[in-house]
C-alpha cells in the first residue's frame, strides 16, 4: 500500500513541477493542443468514446475475473505466522 501511494505522491510532485516549469514559459495546456492539432473539445470527445468503450469491457471482464480470484482467494492455504 505504502508503495501505491509513494508512486501517486512521485507522479503529482513531478507534475506540479513540469506544471509550473511550463507555466514558467508561457505555455498552455490549450497552446500544447494546438500544436498537436488537436482542440480541447475534440480531445474531450476522445476521452468521452475511449471511456464509452472500456467501462462496459471493464465490466463484463470483472464479471469474469472476481468470481475466480474470489474462490482461488477461497482455496488458497491459510499462511503461518
Amino acid at each position: 500500500m505504502f508503495r501505491i501511494i509513494s508512486g501517486v505522491f512521485k507522479i503529482v510532485v513531478v507534475s506540479l513541477l513540469t506544471g509550473a516549469a511550463l507555466s514558467a514559459l508561457d505555455l498552455s495546456a490549450a497552446d500544447i493542443l494546438i500544436e498537436l492539432g488537436l482542440t480541447p473539445e475534440r480531445t474531450l470527445a476522445l476521452l468521452q468514446q475511449g471511456a464509452a468503450w472500456a467501462l462496459p469491457n471493464l465490466i463484463l471482464g470483472s464479471m469474469v475475473i472476481l468470481p475466480i480470484w474470489l474462490v482461488v482467494a477461497l482455496l488458497r492455504p491459510p499462511r503461518g505466522p
